[in-house]
């Protein structure tokens, strides 16, 4: 039947590449991330420097191409504070759905009723999607506070037009005015999260844009690939090890049973970053320090440093943001279940910015495959089948 398996595929096809990894797939000016130095910029500007700017900052930064000045910064976040209002026809919808749904699903949903809702989606301008990417950015708060308050029976938490954007993410989530420090430390992680170069989700976003379909459609792709356990969904993973391992103590053993099982421990290891260690929990790693004194329980902080050690020394795997990130949302009281919308929420602008590139300079992408199956079979008509 000459079926291709294991090595035979690589001997045969030399340049092929599983998972596309090392595979150079398109061009951005978007961010530039280098393994070798552990460099990784946002339109030219390092990531250690944008965690001292607002979400708001960053979030013009990758749609726009630059950084705003005072009076564009100011517009831009008047802009976003009314584009916080969910259409009349989606909040109805919101109120719903299954209450066990997970958030992802929902955001996923509550992304196709934006499009569903836009009455000027046959406007392809570029005008137009920079206006449908801020209303998006806005909205992505909106939405998946909005689910959890109706998922848990509570009260709807409106927007508060006098916070910032992380401030006032915060405050749905949590249903009362943050305290200033935690509220600075998640807007760092909002900013760390924004943008990841050519990610699983990204590029699912930049496939589904450049068949010229609307923003919503490739949005709505990307939070399916954020979606699994892999990509996006590790930090919820990380959060229930944490709570698995619960003491500091116990971190060393577990990590070696587990390794034993052959198991994958969340948190660690990135398919780019391979030689240093991710930049973004080099950052976010001292933010969880911090929060962790402030508050008074560095019990998962400690447990997350036990983690490093062991997998740096036995397995020379470095912490990824997801890491030291879920410790910041454990800290914060911030339910499971949310960390990855969180995600979506934060990398919103980042995808936003990707389709808009795509479709400026776009080339239908259609990659090949390598064919394994069988060859030479001979049809049997069905009565004379065994």
């Amino acid at each position: 039947m000459d079926v291709l398996v294991g090595k035979e595929v690589d001997r045969e096809y030399p340049g092929y590449s599983p998972g596309l990894e090392g595979i150079m797939a398109g061009t951005t000016a978007i961010c530039y991330l280098n393994d070798d130095t552990g460099e990784l910029l946002y339109r030219g500007y390092s990531v250690s420097d944008l965690v001292n700017a607002s979400y708001e900052e960053v979030a013009y930064l990758l749609i726009y191409g630059r950084l705003p000045n005072s009076k564009e910064f100011a517009d831009f976040s008047s802009t976003l504070v009314k584009s916080r209002k969910l259409p009349d026809d989606v909040s109805p919808i919101i109120q719903q759905l299954p209450t066990n749904a997970h958030p992802m699903d929902v955001l996923r949903t509550g992304v196709s009723l934006l499009g569903l809702s836009d009455s000027t989606l046959q406007d392809s301008s570029k005008d137009a999607k920079m206006t449908r990417a801020i209303q998006l950015v806005a909205q992505m708060p909106v939405l998946l506070t909005e689910f959890n308050n109706h998922a848990h029976g509570l009260r709807s938490v409106k927007p508060d037009g006098s916070l910032g954007h992380a401030e006032n993410f915060l405050y749905m989530l949590l249903g009362r005015k943050p305290d200033p420090k935690l509220a600075k430390i998640f807007n760092v992680s909002m900013v760390l999260y924004a943008e990841h170069e050519l990610n699983a989700s990204t590029f699912s976003a930049r496939v589904t844009a450049s068949t010229l379909t609307d923003i919503y459609s490739a949005v709505t792709s990307a939070i399916g690939t954020l979606k699994g356990p892999l990509h996006g969904g590790a930090n919820e993973g990380v959060a229930k090890m944490l709570m698995d391992i619960d003491d500091p103590s116990k971190a060393e053993a577990w990590v070696s049973a587990a390794l034993a099982r052959k198991e994958r421990i969340m948190g660690f290891g990135h398919r780019i970053h391979r030689k240093t260690e991710d930049p973004r929990s080099v950052t976010i790693k001292k933010y969880a320090k911090d929060l962790g004194e402030y508050i008074g329980e560095t019990k998962w902080y400690d447990i997350c440093f036990a983690l490093e050690k062991k997998m740096s020394g036995e397995k020379n795997l470095y912490p990824n943001l997801d890491l030291y990130s879920a410790v910041i949302y454990m800290l914060m009281g911030i339910p499971i279940e949310l960390y990855t919308p969180i995600f979506v929420c934060s990398r919103i602008a980042g995808w936003c910015a990707h389709i808009i590139e795509q479709q400026e300079n776009n080339r239908l992408i259609r990659p090949r495959s390598i064919y394994t199956g069988a060859r030479s079979l001979k049809y049997i008509p069905m009565e004379k089948r065994k």
